[in-house]
């Protein structure tokens, strides 16, 4: 075994490495032929890979470099390469079927089989293979009481999910294998994300089939036959189902599927709070967040547009069915908060579900927004969570732009503001997501609606120097945000006064945090962030930004004792030259950081 492997590495090292070379020999090609079988008798070597052999898979990099090696050529050259190594290829598959075979049993040949197909389906445009039909006819005949088996059957099912919605008709047979799995555990992970494949890829096919799959699906998850993350999925699955329904035809059905775990949630709401409780709360949420994700009636519209005869969607005196079993589900999402408030899983949980109901309904979940903002308002007064200002900052993305909504957004934002400003002033360290997630929803409003910083309610100052602190966090995704918000803010500075004066205030004491960071105080991977806020001052500010480096690299030993004046005088001219090029203050930043740490030239 020893020598056969050490023959076998060998083989392939020289396969490997001068594949191009020994091709281009083309008078010697019968040699460098026998050098190929050898390594394609290493591929096949008896046994069972990892069980009675380790050979076998050091040669497969060595097939895709003689495909690629061929494949480049010119085209002559390309069609005699082709000649002499097509049937080498040939083989490989026979090969590589028989070495993935499972030990033997009758049923593992089919299964290597299938396992091929499945394979390939992945990687080409099965569409225009003659292949195919022939293969979804036999599907239904295999036996599939072998586990191992019928997994295979529900990968290859699923691998095949794009060439089933071009030939809809092939449906009927295949799909109740597929439902026929779905009640087996054991088939829990292949089954699900199958149907999930053939509901996204086939929905406006699955009409006919749309009972049974709602009936069998609507069993299997009341009788939790599969685990939390495969009954989110197989949710979204019969999200994708339900949206290519007829608009009236949704909400009945989706309020016989969500019935039942809407009635254990109430049950559960009833109940003290215990470990056990949350957990199923936090399961039916997530359920529900998963459903909400996929559920989408306009783009089910927008995707039949130009159809000779489009679905009609809801019209503007019909409510979105996501938004009606919000609006009904709402008091008792409230009273599950009310007892869990001081659960940040719990909370993250119930923002989740609007979370994807907004990012998915957008305008649609307008009815939604003012009994949103109220409560999300409430809870974070309450109890402060990062969750609440995700939410917040992607209410602010579709709605600050909408007249109807503007008060709302506005209330909403000020409440999170002022609470949040609270967190800063007692020392905002123990929440570095909190911080980051203020950093992102302000840097989205001055994004969609800045009119907002003109309000007498937001302390523009103290926003500021909340920015600053957060640019001093060591952790990466807070001082991105923190970034963000400041290279939203500064292009704002010129038309907006309150702005311009907490600029013309404050604006030094920004520069010396970044050069205090730069220059050692923060990990070094944040450089790129800091060059990104000095990038923005330079293109909207230049000469404030000149004054102000003048000012602070006057101070000796700042930001580091290891750079002398001429370096902070050279650092100063390179960044103030670069107004455009992003790359470029990149570099000069990185390069700055490196001196200040007393690193350059040591390999870095």
């Amino acid at each position: 075994m020893e020598t056969s492997h050490g023959i076998c590495r060998i083989a392939v090292a020289m396969g490997e490495t001068h594949s191009r070379v020994l091709l281009e020999q083309v008078e010697h090609w019968q040699e460098y032929l026998a050098l190929v079988n050898m390594i394609l008798f290493c591929t096949g070597v008896p046994g069972h890979y990892p069980v009675s052999e380790t050979t076998s898979s050091l040669t497969l990099t060595f097939w895709y470099t003689l495909q690629d090696d061929i494949l480049s050529f010119e085209e002559e050259k390309q069609v005699v390469y082709l000649q002499v190594y097509r049937p080498v290829y040939f083989q490989l598959v026979d090969v590589l079927l028989h070495k993935s075979h499972y030990p033997s049993q009758d049923d593992y040949d089919t299964e290597a089989l299938l396992f091929g197909f499945q394979s390939i389906a992945e990687t080409i445009d099965v569409n225009y293979s003659d292949v195919i039909p022939g293969l979804i006819g036999l599907i239904p005949r295999i036996n599939i009481s072998n586990v191992m088996l019928a997994d295979t059957v529900m990968y290859t099912i699923g691998s095949l999910a794009e060439w089933l919605a071009d030939h809809p008709v092939m449906l009927g047979a295949i799909l109740p294998m597929v439902l026929q799995g779905l009640v087996k555990p054991e088939l829990s992970v292949s089954s699900v994300s199958t149907l999930k494949r053939i509901c996204r890829e086939c929905r406006h096919d699955l009409g006919p089939y749309a009972q049974d799959i709602l009936t069998v699906s609507q069993d299997v998850l009341v009788k939790e036959i599969h685990k939390s993350s495969q009954s989110m999925w197989l949710m979204q699955a019969l999200g994708f189902l339900l949206s290519a329904l007829p608009v009236e035809e949704i909400l009945v059905r989706l309020h016989s599927l969500i019935t039942p775990h809407v009635q254990q949630l109430d049950t559960l709401a009833q109940q003290e709070p215990n470990p056990k409780n949350k957990q199923s709360i936090i399961h039916i949420l997530g359920m529900l967040s998963s459903l909400f994700t996929t559920l989408d009636i306009n783009k089910q519209a927008d995707s039949l547009e130009g159809a000779s005869s489009p679905r009609p969607t809801a019209s503007q005196n019909t409510q979105n069915p996501v938004v009606v079993v919000l609006q009904q589900v709402f008091t008792l999402i409230q009273t599950i908060l009310s007892k869990w408030l001081d659960d940040s899983e719990v909370v993250q949980a119930v923002c989740g579900v609007f979370d994807k109901s907004v990012r998915t309904l957008l305008h649609d979940f307008g009815p939604m927004v003012a009994q949103l903002s109220g409560m999300l308002g409430q809870i974070y007064i309450a109890f402060p969570q990062a969750s609440a200002l995700d939410l917040a900052r992607q209410m602010v993305h579709i709605f600050a732009g909408e007249e109807q909504h503007i008060s709302n957004i506005k209330s909403l934002t000020e409440v999170l503001t002022s609470a949040t400003l609270g967190i800063f002033q007692q020392g905002p360290r123990d929440h570095p997501d909190i911080a980051e997630s203020f950093m992102h929803l302000h840097a989205q409003i001055l994004k969609r609606k800045p009119d907002l910083y003109l309000s007498d309610q937001l302390d523009v100052k103290a926003l500021f120097y909340c920015g600053i602190l957060s640019l001093k966090f060591p952790e990466t995704p807070t001082v991105k945000a923190a970034s963000l918000f400041f290279t939203e803010l500064l292009p704002r500075c010129k038309d907006m006064p309150p702005l311009g004066d907490v600029l013309q205030r404050d604006g030094k004491l920004l520069i010396e945090t970044i050069l205090e960071a730069v220059g050692g105080g923060s990990p070094r991977s944040l450089t790129e962030h800091f060059s990104e806020v000095l990038l923005s001052l330079n293109r909207h500010c230049p000469a404030l930004l000149s004054q102000w480096l003048k000012e602070a690299l006057q101070t000796p030993g700042f930001p580091s004792a290891q750079v002398s004046t001429e370096q902070k005088h050279t650092f100063s001219q390179q960044l103030l030259r670069e107004q455009t090029n992003k790359r470029r203050v990149k570099e000069i930043v990185k390069e700055f950081s490196l001196l200040c740490r007393g690193l350059q030239g040591s390999g870095y």
